[in-house]
């Protein structure tokens, strides 16, 4: 692969409805889309997903975009790449900075398809025509409110249904969902907001047959979660927790979960989250891919990598217009009945459209052969 530059367009996307979690609300969205250009100008694209804040990680928008720019796009231009593998050898040296490298790495795997005439899922190897998705809700100001919008995404088909807690909105939030709905497929996402002291209320939601209940504890936590899982039927999905193959391993050795939900941008890459597939699949351990308000690149990388045989259990990966206005990718993301159909044109599937990106694009930052680096690597 000879890649000449990478831009680097920086968007700031207003979601359709603000979201809430334990973190707090978000409606304005700060969007990454990394873009990698050939010596023929074929281009391929990834998107980082760090947040504005350091919130869900110690990563966020502005220390992205200094590694970005320091160390991952110029090693990548530095270095003969004859295959996206190649970029995690290259990245290996650099601590954490997931999100980061996953954008850079997400636009090499793109453009590599592209040069290739396969589609992104058969270059990482998966093989299913088409995904189940589910909807991730976020907290509503009144039970009432949250029960609505249940409701809508039930009749809209999607295969299982995700809401938020936090001390003080759990079990009787939860026991008025099953009350109104039934036996849905229904989890709830907790984003580390509770302790073992607070084991009791996690029991209690023992009696609704949740599916999962998503990162209960302290992200990056494997102890306390191994010791929660012993006590509680609901099977523990981590998510925060796991941040490489390594934590993975770790929490499957440990017994910290049942299920484990793998996101792109937060294990480092699509080559990273193979191997914790692969991994997951040997240990009979099922796996769903994670959403982290992606604009529509992203969306599509989740989308291939849920391709993958061990992704058993619907993702994140709704509509586009569950999110966004207008979304900056043509078509865009659409699921019927819970289900997203996979493209079979080159690469991620859909175009980017620059028309519609500039309606949130704030600056694009270009990254050349001829800029220079300057790295020191110590033992």
């Amino acid at each position: 692969m000879n890649i000449k530059e990478i831009k680097l367009h920086q968007l700031v996307m207003k979601m359709r409805n603000p979201f809430t979690t334990s973190f707090g609300t978000q409606q304005d969205r700060y969007v990454t889309i990394i873009e990698a250009v050939n010596e023929d100008g074929l281009s391929g694209f990834g998107e980082c997903v760090a947040g504005e804040d350091p919130l869900y990680s110690e990563e966020f928008m502005d220390s992205a975009l200094i590694a970005m720019k320091k160390y991952f796009a110029p090693l990548v231009l530095h270095n003969e790449i004859s295959h996206p593998d190649d970029v995690w050898e290259l990245f290996k040296p650099f601590k954490k900075n997931n999100m980061a490298k996953a954008g850079i790495e997400g636009a090499v795997w793109d453009l590599y398809a592209k040069e290739n005439n396969i589609t992104l899922s058969e270059a990482v190897g998966g093989k299913k025509p088409d995904v189940e998705v589910g909807i991730s809700l976020g907290l509503e100001d009144t039970d009432e409110a949250l029960l609505e919008r249940v409701k809508e995404k039930v009749d809209e088909g999607y295969k299982r249904i995700k809401v938020k807690i936090k001390p003080g909105r759990d079990v009787e939030m939860v026991r008025k969902i099953r009350d109104a709905f039934g036996d849905i497929p229904l989890m709830v996402d907790a984003n580390s907001a509770y302790t073992l002291d607070d084991i009791e209320t996690l029991k209690a939601l023992d009696e609704f047959d949740l599916m999962m209940i998503e990162q209960p504890l302290a992200a990056g936590d494997l102890i306390d979660h191994a010791k929660l899982q012993k006590e509680i039927k609901t099977p523990v999905c981590l998510d925060e927790s796991i941040d490489s193959y390594e934590s993975a391993l770790g929490a499957i050795e440990l017994g910290s979960c049942k299920i484990i939900n793998v996101k792109v941008g937060r294990v480092g890459g699509i080559t990273q989250s193979k191997k914790i597939h692969d991994l997951a699949l040997e240990h009979n351990i099922p796996l769903w891919c994670g959403g982290m308000l992606e604009a529509g690149v992203g969306r599509l990388h989740n989308i291939a990598i849920t391709t993958l045989s061990n992704f058993t259990l619907p993702g994140d990966t709704a509509s586009s217009s569950r999110y966004w206005f207008t979304d900056i990718i043509s078509p865009e993301v659409i699921a019927e009945d819970g289900v997203v159909n996979v493209s079979t044109a080159p690469g991620i599937g859909a175009d980017v459209d620059f028309g519609k990106m500039e309606q949130y694009l704030k600056t694009t930052e270009v990254i050349t052969k001829g800029d220079q680096i300057d790295m020191v690597f110590y033992n």
